[in-house]
């Protein structure tokens, strides 16, 4: 019973792991703010490094049953770094980077080093989930991704709408997780293995009890990504989480939830796809339809970016709605679309970060009269949303996606997205026009080197996309 680790294969993870236990120490000895945060992006810079070293080579494996048990078939491992691994845990670990200089000089009435712990965290539970192989590891590695974001969103104690916003998203989490361990048990119990490969064909005949265990699983993941119906959450909690926290929601967290809803619908229950491919169809046709009719109605800033990001998710489940038709294909458009998401939604947040008072989309009327540079970012990263030139890097994301659904024939999903990008145009263009109008009122420009880092680095992703957009599809698209 004595199972062999790669430690190779969870290098990004012990980094990850080991510098949050020492900021947090390090806190405790009062070390400056400004030192924490150079360690904090020190160790992401070198978790990012030891993901491109395992790039190279055959995919890495660790915790994988013995030879002695496992008999004859495909080896069964819960933890493989293959390119889908690769691919989110860099995206992961890139976005994350970026939530941390925003973070520097935007949250001074926190614990500097609390916070970095709890962020490092969250991420290690996304990088796990990210590589898990059996149902098992991946709730531990969902949780280990949900609890810290509890005390995140409410680690600004003597806010009650950081308080209210925490509570919101600890019961709705704990009710997700409630049905997605149902789903698993109905799963287990008619399958006898929790490792997602062995699922498919021991399934195959077990229509009655796999069908009902997988609809709550994806419920339950459902959740995670803020889909329509589980979405009640997100605007709630993006108000009132602490901005950074609010981008880690809507990037980082969405990405673990969007991978953990792709391994199992594709590995485990691809034979299935009958059952949740028309599901999923009708909750990203739901999720992107109600994301961006409420978006429609929004003033408030942080709720728009919220009911868009609800709407984004919808176009990422699109793609998964092929069912067993081009599945691998269907998983890396979602890949992609991620991808370029995890920038364009980053680069908002961080420039609506550096004006943290202004909490209304008026507010940011005539910003590109008194910070070209701010305001021109801004309006770029809204166009890139829109998926409008010059944000050349949306307008792919958007057209990968159209292709895989229609490639799978659901042609009915591919007329609710071009109606819904059409809506979508409306609010994204009409708060990018407001940057370039007479200001109303005096604007104050953001300080601070990380703030500015934040802006520059998602800014310069972004327009490199949009000039060479192949750079990602190859290394997604390739996952197919």
């Amino acid at each position: 019973m004595i199972q062999g680790i790669s430690y190779a294969a969870l290098s990004p993870v012990l980094i990850v792991a080991l510098a949050g236990l020492a900021l947090l120490l390090a806190d405790a000895f009062e070390v400056p703010r400004r030192v924490l945060g150079t360690g904090a992006v020190a160790a992401l810079a070198a978790a990012l490094v030891a993901v491109f070293a395992l790039v190279p080579g055959r995919p890495h494996v660790t915790f994988c049953v013995p030879a002695s048990l496992r008999g004859a078939g495909p080896l069964p491992c819960s933890y493989i770094v293959d390119n889908f691994t690769l691919t989110f845990q860099g995206i992961v670990l890139a976005s994350a980077l970026v939530v941390v200089l925003m973070s520097l000089d935007s949250l001074d009435d926190v614990p500097m080093g609390e916070y970095l712990f709890l962020v490092f965290c969250a991420v290690v539970g996304v990088l796990t989930l990210v590589a898990a192989r059996d149902l098992i590891l991946l709730v531990v590695a969902l949780e280990t991704l949900s609890l810290p974001v509890f005390a995140l969103v409410a680690l600004k104690r003597y806010d009650g709408r950081a308080t209210e916003a925490a509570i919101k998203l600890f019961l709705v989490s704990v009710i997700s997780t409630a049905i997605l361990l149902f789903g698993i048990s109905l799963v287990y119990g008619a399958t006898g293995t929790m490792h997602v490969g062995l699922i498919g064909p021991v399934a195959a005949d077990l229509k009655p009890v796999m069908a009902a265990g997988i609809v709550m699983i994806v419920a339950g993941f459902g959740f995670k990504v803020a889909a329509v119906p589980f979405h009640f959450w997100a605007p709630d909690v993006y108000q009132g989480a602490p901005l950074p926290v609010a981008a880690f929601l809507s990037v980082i967290s969405k990405a673990g939830g969007f991978a953990g809803l792709a391994i199992v619908l594709a590995l485990g229950f691809s034979s299935y796809g009958h059952v949740w491919g028309p599901l999923i169809a009708v909750l990203a046709a739901v999720t992107m339809t109600a994301g961006n009719l409420m978006a429609l109605r929004q003033t408030h800033a942080i709720r728009l970016l919220a009911w868009s990001s609800v709407a984004q998710s919808g176009y990422m489940l699109a793609p998964l709605a092929v069912g067993s038709h081009h599945t691998t294909q269907a998983v890396a458009a979602t890949v992609a679309y991620v991808a370029f998401y995890a920038i364009m939604n980053l680069g908002a947040f961080a420039v609506v970060t550096g004006f943290g008072p202004r909490v209304l989309v008026e507010d940011y009327r005539g910003l590109a009269r008194v910070s070209p540079w701010h305001g021109a970012a801004l309006a770029f990263f809204l166009l890139c949303l829109a998926g409008l030139p010059p944000g050349i890097m949306g307008l792919v994301a958007k057209i990968v996606v159209f292709e895989g659904v229609v490639t799978g024939g659901v042609t009915w999903l591919a007329v609710v997205m071009a109606i819904n990008t059409v809506i979508g145009l409306y609010y994204y263009l009409a708060w990018a026009v407001r940057l370039f109008q007479p200001a109303t009122g005096s604007v104050s420009l953001p300080q601070g080197l990380p703030f500015r880092s934040a802006v520059a680095v998602t800014a310069a992703g972004a327009t490199v996309l949009s000039v060479e957009p192949q750079l990602l599809l190859q290394a997604t698209l390739s996952l197919g």
